[in-house]
Order: C-alpha cells, then sequence, then structure tokens
C-alpha cells in the first residue's frame, strides 16, 4: 500500500522495509526543503514502527538518484541562513545518525553532487550499471564541504580528493572499486539486489543493529584505547540483551533465532 504524501517524496511499505522514492524525476530528483523533509519524515516513520527493518532511499525513474541541490529554487538546501544555527542536509545527517535503523541507497542513476551526500547517509549503497557518480561543485565555484564531512571514512583521501578537485564523474565499476558504493548491478537486476540485502538485515537482530549502528558512528572520532575500552562495555551489554540470549539459543539448538520484534 502507498500512503499519501508531498509531491516530492512517495512512501511505500514493501512488507518490512519502507521505500522512499525521491519523486522530481523531471528535476533529475533534485533536492529541495521538502525533499529533507521528506526523508526526515521516514525516519520518525521508521523508529515509531518497530516492524521496520530498513528504509530504502532512492529516486523516481532511471536517469537519477538525485542530482544534487536544486539550483532554480533559491537559496540552497546546504547554505545556512543567517538566523540558523545549522542547514537543512546538516539537521538531517544528524537525524540519521541518530536512527537505529538501517538505510539502503538504491542509486537508479546519476548520483551527483549533494546525491552523493544523500547517499553517503545510507549505511548501504547498490547502483545500477549506467548510474554515474560526481562531486563537480568546483565547476560551479563552489565546494562539497558537508557531503566532504561524511565521505572521509568511507572513501581514501587520495580518492576523495580526485573527486573533489576535479569534478569529474566516475562510472559504477570504479565507485565500486574505491568503496563509494557496496556494488552495482544490471538495472533490470537492481531491486533483486536490494531485496536480498534487505533479507540479510531481517536475520539479524534488530536490537544488535540499532547498538551496532550507533556503535559505528560512536568509534569514528575515539582514538584507539578509547575505541577500545569503548567496544570492551559494549560487548557486555549487548551479550546481556534478551537478542544474545536468544540468538545463542538458537545456535544451539540448530534453529533460527526468533528475535523479541520479529
Amino acid at each position: 500500500m502507498t500512503d499519501a504524501n508531498p509531491a516530492e517524496i512517495r512512501y511505500q511499505r514493501k512488507r518490512d522495509a519502507l521505500w522512499v522514492t525521491i519523486d522530481r524525476e523531471s528535476r533529475r530528483n533534485a533536492i529541495n526543503a521538502a525533499v529533507l523533509e521528506g526523508i526526515e519524515e521516514a525516519l520518525r516513520r521508521a523508529a515509531a514502527d518497530a516492524g521496520i527493518r530498513a528504509i530504502i532511499l532512492t529516486g523516481a525513474g532511471e536517469k537519477a538518484f538525485c542530482a544534487g541541490a536544486d539550483l532554480n529554487v533559491g537559496p540552497s538546501t546546504f547554505q545556512r541562513q543567517a538566523d540558523e544555527p545549522t542547514t537543512d542536509f546538516g539537521r538531517l545527517a544528524r537525524a540519521v545518525r541518530r536512527s537505529g535503523v538501517p538505510l539502503i541507497a538504491r542509486i537508479n542513476g546519476d548520483c551527483i553532487a549533494g546525491g552523493v551526500g544523500l547517499m553517503a547517509l545510507c549505511d548501504l549503497a547498490i547502483a545500477a550499471d549506467h548510474a554515474r557518480f560526481g562531486l563537480p561543485e568546483v565547476k560551479v565555484g563552489v565546494f562539497p564541504m558537508q557531503v566532504l564531512v561524511l565521505l572521509r571514512a568511507t572513501v581514501h583521501a587520495r580518492h576523495l580528493n580526485e573527486l573533489c578537485l576535479t569534478g569529474e564523474f566516475i562510472n559504477a565499476a570504479r565507485a565500486a572499486e574505491i568503496g563509494l558504493i557496496n556494488a552495482y548491478v544490471p538495472s533490470a537486476e537492481l531491486d533483486a539486489h536490494i531485496d536480498a540485502a534487505v533479507s540479510k538485515l531481517r536475520a539479524a537482530s534488530p536490537a544488535a543493529v540499532r547498538r551496532g549502528k550507533q556503535v559505528i558512528f560512536a568509534m569514528e572520532r575515539m582514538a584507539f584505547e578509547e575505541a577500545l575500552a569503548f567496544a570492551e562495555a559494549q560487548i557486555a551489554l549487548a551479550s546481556s540483551s534478551a537478542d544474545a540470549e536468544e540468538g545463542l539459543r538458537a545456535f544451539n539448538e540448530k534453529r533460527k533465532p526468533r528475535w523479541a520484534e520479529d
């Protein structure tokens, strides 16, 4: 069933996955304030529904996942206004960090500028083989400042420098080679691979996934000793959870675990 939605965003519940589609195909699914708010609304919906195990973010059509900020609608959603402490994109990025639900980017076409930023917010990214990727901001006199924050932990500095400083596009094969995406597949197989990824998440403990996402983000800013001490405390907490007890029982009984939230 598809919900009634604002024009820019479509939501669709497919079993235990919430599909979020940027529905601005005529604008190459470019970002405006309503798009960012629509994605944040998806996070709220997922937080309120324990049955949602993944959020799939994609764009309408097959030409573009997202072409970046819509440059024809006034002040950019990536720019901070004088009376605001954060940007629209920054607020979304912070909300994603608080979410315990995995996000999967379904890259159905070109992923450019702020579109790369949206993809970088996701935990996994699977692309159609015709997709192109690029950070061409330098060609219009700016720089991918906020996207850079997200990509530093994903892409090696040499490759990231090349993307940011030259503004050149790369194909899906190169994007996978440098770690920008997890995989690329023929367009006709894209949904099957997305479904397979959701199935893998479905088999995992929801509690472990939520805790694990927060641990990943927390460790990004820690030095080795701090991260190791943090991990030691977290494994003790995780091991005492109901899901951990059920997982051990299921392993010994040679059956699939029955997670508390299933």
